[in-house]
């Protein structure tokens, strides 16, 4: 296949249960249409370039004022690692399933991507670029990587280069709409590496709003789950409870977005919240994290983090001072959107 290939993943919103998807857990997603990443393969006569972004990858800059505001807005590192981990896991892949790449007659490529989905909002960025990457790259060759594995697979590739994560973000990108998704079968995950995974109803999710960072607040994940990931490991009594009660908070929820209880939703993704707090504590969270949420509350809103900080994920009933919510945000540096549930198409290749 010597044409240029053009994928778009959505970025992900955590609803409920979050973070117990990495300690056996539950977990409720969707995905956001407002924002996502795009990969573009283009043919090439021989070889693979990894094409840096223009703004992200950016090694040139005019002052030293320049650097740091760069810096300050985009971090250390843009995509070109993703991509190249995304090339590497690949390959690792179809190795590992026989299959040769040289002998499917392509020619050399080059991969490119852009991207809106702000950075470390806890909207997953990272995944959604490498994921991008891989359905472009599964076209290209022609190689189909089994809807339930392909989610492992982008986590390996982040893995790879020391992101902490786990499935839940890759899962609800590949499958798209809403889904609950069920890692508590240890054997199941030990033996073949992924859990049960529901699609639900996406028509019976009542109106959500998501508050973000118009710059970047947010929390590197694997610095605020290092001290309860131990705790965990060494089965804490608290730790373990606790997570078990996050994860419950997933396992009523489908029960309430399936009956169109936005009353209990919304409890729940208070309580999802407040015991994530007690577990975690104030300063691994972030005041400025923790501040959207109490803005939210204030305002008569359910709140609760969309992943590990930078963003919140809203219910507002009709008590809720929306307008006034949306300039008291502005007034501080925050962006409030309704969310749009991003749907994928049929997978196949």
């Amino acid at each position: 296949m010597n044409i240029e290939v053009v994928e778009k993943v959505y970025a992900r919103v955590g609803l409920l249960g979050n973070p117990s998807d990495t300690y056996n857990g539950q977990v409720i997603s969707f995905a956001l249409k407002n924002f996502s990443a795009t990969v573009k393969l283009t043919p090439q006569e021989q070889g693979v370039t990894i094409v840096p972004h223009p703004v992200l990858d950016s090694t040139t800059y005019s002052s030293m004022e320049h650097l740091w505001k760069h810096t300050s807005t985009c971090g250390y590192y843009g995509g070109v690692r993703l991509l190249q981990a995304s090339c590497k896991c690949f390959f690792a892949w179809c190795a590992k399933n026989s299959l040769d790449l040289e002998l499917r007659g392509t020619c050399g490529f080059s991969l490119s991507y852009e991207t809106d989905i702000p950075r470390q909002s806890g909207l997953s960025g990272s995944s959604a670029i490498v994921l991008a990457a891989l359905k472009c790259m599964m076209h290209f060759f022609g190689v189909v990587i089994p809807q339930v594995e392909l989610p492992c697979v982008v986590l390996s590739a982040e893995e790879d280069l020391g992101i902490n994560a786990g499935l839940q973000d890759r899962v609800v990108q590949v499958y798209g709409g809403l889904v609950h998704m069920d890692f508590s079968d240890q054997k199941q995950m030990a033996e073949k590496g992924f859990g049960k995974y529901t699609s639900m109803d996406v028509s019976k999710l009542p109106d959500l709003y998501i508050m973000y960072a118009a710059e970047d607040i947010g929390s590197e994940s694997g610095r605020v789950h290092a001290d309860v990931r131990q705790r965990w490991l060494a089965g804490d009594t608290d730790v373990r409870e606790g997570m078990e009660q996050i994860a419950s908070c997933a396992r009523e929820g489908r029960a309430a977005i399936e009956c169109s209880d936005t009353v209990a939703l919304g409890l729940l993704m208070s309580k999802n919240f407040t015991m994530r707090r007690a577990m975690f504590g104030d300063p691994a969270l972030g005041a400025n994290n923790i501040g959207m949420v109490e803005l939210a509350v204030e305002h008569g809103c359910c709140a609760k983090f969309c992943g590990s900080g930078g963003s919140v994920v809203l219910l507002c009933p009709p008590s809720a001072r929306l307008e006034e919510l949306a300039a008291r945000a502005q007034g501080k540096g925050l962006v409030l959107v309704k969310a749009e549930v991003g749907i994928v198409s049929s997978y196949v290749m």
